[in-house]
């Protein structure tokens, strides 16, 4: 029975961490077509904030590979745990851009994001169908 809990636990996380992969790639793979207009509309969004228009118009440009890069790492289970603190270091910096815009709908939405990453990292140890544990078997076998 515990066999089986463990091996649940392992399906339920490697199909959430499929989920925020997913998830997160998309965000990123409908920005890159149209990157340089989706920069620049930001910077427009943010006018009248601190930060510089030339800032969030290159934070825009990168904003959409880094999403898809990430998203790719999620759903592979690639360097799961660092991809989990990147995504959500990523959101804290959203999160500021956007409460400096007193944009709270957005910010609430963005706090779901955090809190799916933060379960994502507390149940890490549960990531057992990913590239991650095929390189740790791997060295393991190898020792």
């Amino acid at each position: 029975m515990n066999e089986e809990l463990e091996s649940n636990k392992a399906l339920a996380y490697g199909t959430f961490r499929l989920s925020l992969g997913i998830n997160e790639l998309m965000h990123g793979l409908v920005r890159l077509p149209i990157f340089v207009h989706f920069a620049a509309n930001t910077a427009k969004n943010f006018e009248g904030t601190i930060l510089p228009e030339w800032f969030v118009y290159a934070f825009g440009l990168v904003l959409p590979c880094v999403e898809a890069l990430l998203g790719i790492t999620l759903i592979l289970g690639l360097l799961t745990r660092w991809a989990l603190v990147t995504a959500s270091l990523l959101m804290a910096i959203l999160i500021f851009g956007t409460a400096l815009r007193s944009d709270w709908a957005t910010v609430g939405l963005q706090m779901t994001y955090v809190i799916a990453y933060f379960l994502a990292l507390l149940f890490v140890e549960y990531n057992r169908y990913s590239l991650d544990q095929i390189y740790d078997s791997r060295k393991r076998s190898s020792r």
